[in-house]
């Protein structure tokens, strides 16, 4: 019998605009297989073991929240999250979590908030909001239609990837990483990171089914692949959403 465990990373604060609903999708789709799964939570004072876990999930934050967390982040944390990167553990980096996991944030007055230095990216504070419905492409996601993605994002950092790291995806609806360069989230060994909340993972069960596999993979070298089920509402739903946004004129892609 197949175990999973998920640690979520300071769940009393880093929890916006339904974060929790990616652990409750990654739990279920777990469970409608007949994989055993559970959740730690893992907050401010506790130690976190790089061995103990085969998914990691950090959620979104305001910045006056990454700042409580930020001296337990970078003094008991910061180690052992880097070397559970490093060797592969499989993680999901929401929004606050995707800047944390990067090498700075700049603030407005200038300040360079230092962050936890795990991949190379790095995010500046930006006065205007870039806040809607998102879209974006991941190459090669079995997930229909066309490997896209949905997703809302509401974040004023502005978050510019560095050597070694890939985006997630591509954007066609939405602002993405920077509203820029067109790219959104980034992926770094078994990091994936995105500004999509809303929640991302069940709306989204191709790449729910993704982080699965590449976990369970990861563990057990016996493992061949995942039982399909039945997508049919959340695969409507969200071709709903993609023929409404991509079909509007003067959509910005």
């Amino acid at each position: 019998m197949y175990e999973i465990k998920i640690c979520h990373l300071y769940p009393d604060l880093l929890n916006l605009y339904g974060d929790y609903g990616n652990i409750q999708a990654l739990v279920r789709r777990l469970e409608w297989r007949g994989i055993n799964v559970s959740v730690h939570p893992i907050s401010i004072g506790d130690p976190f073991l790089p061995d103990a876990y085969d998914i990691v999930f950090m959620g979104g934050g305001p910045t006056n929240e990454q700042e409580i967390l930020h001296k337990d982040l970078l003094g008991l944390k910061k180690a052992p999250l880097i070397e559970a990167v490093e060797n592969d553990t499989v993680f999901l980096c929401i929004c606050g979590g995707y800047q944390l996991m990067g090498q700075y944030y700049k603030l407005s007055d200038g300040t360079e908030l230092e962050c936890l230095g795990a991949m190379n990216h790095w995010t500046i504070d930006h006065e205007k909001r870039m806040t809607g419905n998102l879209i974006f492409e991941i190459e090669g996601l079995k997930q229909h239609p066309d490997s896209l993605v949905v997703g809302f994002e509401n974040h004023s950092g502005k978050t510019y990837l560095g050597d070694g790291v890939l985006p997630l995806g591509k954007v066609l609806y939405g602002k993405g990483n920077n509203g820029e360069d067109g790219y959104e989230g980034a992926r770094y060994r078994n990091v994936y990171c995105s500004y999509s909340h809303g929640s991302l993972l069940p709306k989204n069960p191709g790449l729910t089914d993704e982080i699965i596999t590449l976990a369970i993979k990861r563990k057990y070298k016996d493992f061949v692949s995942l039982q399909p089920l039945n997508d049919h509402i959340e695969t409507a739903a969200r071709e709903n959403l993609i023929k409404r946004f991509l079909n509007t004129p003067n959509s910005p892609k």
